[in-house]
């Protein structure tokens, strides 16, 4: 119902300006709230709704509801779409687009990457470092060490778990056991209490290491490390996706109220079917 008031709308009004008002947003979050991430995909790139859709924000809500269900291609094609219509790439649109390219890891989704990266220096858009850490992370699924060492350098602040693990990555696949050994052993902790959070290094960036280093100088040294490390408890299961796509939690964020803001209206505070049903 929502859509087809949406179709007549802009039929009507397509040559009204709204002033500071969007109604793409409102839509967007709607079909999040229900689920219906195809339903948004083919409204925003219907070219009978050209122009109803002039914000970032419809764009990137419909992005992430299509990379949350794994429909990877979908999101390229609503990114190709806000592209074709002018609408302004964000800090969002790209992590959520270089997030999108590097779950394909195909040729043609590194190139995208790296022309959308591109244009947006090229513009003097600031890249945000989570963007950059996808791009890092595409070029070394790609075998690209040499891109994958620009990316990493244009990140200012590194002192991150993801980073220090993309770094150490670089370093092994490289064979610059040296420079790895020191990053490990720089992050590593003794006796520490519990509530100070410690550096860990994923399971298969150790393995990377471990592989390059095998029957050679440093295969000893990195041994060693490596086994302080896991004394330390320093060293986890999880893979390099998942410190990439992990959802950072929100700060000031009540406990136990998360299904709960899912089931409830924000501005009815009742039940959101029976609430979307009686309006």
């Amino acid at each position: 119902m929502a859509r087809n008031a949406i179709y007549r709308y802009h039929k009507e009004n397509s040559n009204m300006a709204f002033g500071e008002f969007k109604f793409g947003p409102l839509f967007m979050r709607l079909c999040y709230e229900l689920g219906l991430e195809e339903l948004a995909a083919t409204t925003l790139t219907d070219p009978a709704l050209k122009g109803f859709f002039p914000d970032s924000t419809s764009f990137n809500i419909a992005i992430d509801m299509l990379f949350t269900k794994q429909c990877y291609e979908s999101c390229l094609d609503v990114v190709g779409e806000m592209k074709k219509q002018g609408v302004p790439f964000n800090k969002d649109t790209f992590i959520l687009a270089f997030a999108t390219c590097y779950k394909l890891n195909t040729s043609m989704s590194y190139h995208i990457c790296l022309t959308l990266l591109e244009e947006g220096q090229t513009k003097g858009i600031l890249i945000p470092r989570h963007a950059y850490c996808f791009a890092t992370a595409l070029a070394l699924k790609q075998n690209d060490i040499e891109r994958a060492q620009i990316f990493y350098s244009q990140i200012m602040s590194t002192d991150s778990r993801l980073c220090l693990n993309l770094r150490v990555l670089i370093l092994a696949m490289k064979g610059s056991m040296k420079e790895a050994i020191s990053a490990l052993t720089t992050a590593q902790v003794s006796k520490t209490p519990v509530f100070v959070k410690k550096t860990e290094f994923s399971q298969e960036v150790v393995n990377e290491l471990r592989k390059k280093s095998a029957d050679g100088l440093w295969e000893g040294r990195v041994e060693q490390v490596l086994r302080r490390l896991e004394e330390a408890g320093q060293i986890t299961k999880k893979t390099l996706d998942d410190f990439l796509c992990q959802t950072p939690s929100r700060k000031r964020r009540p406990l136990g109220i998360l299904e709960q803001e899912r089931n409830i209206s924000r501005r009815t505070l009742k039940h959101l079917q029976s609430a979307l049903l009686l309006e």
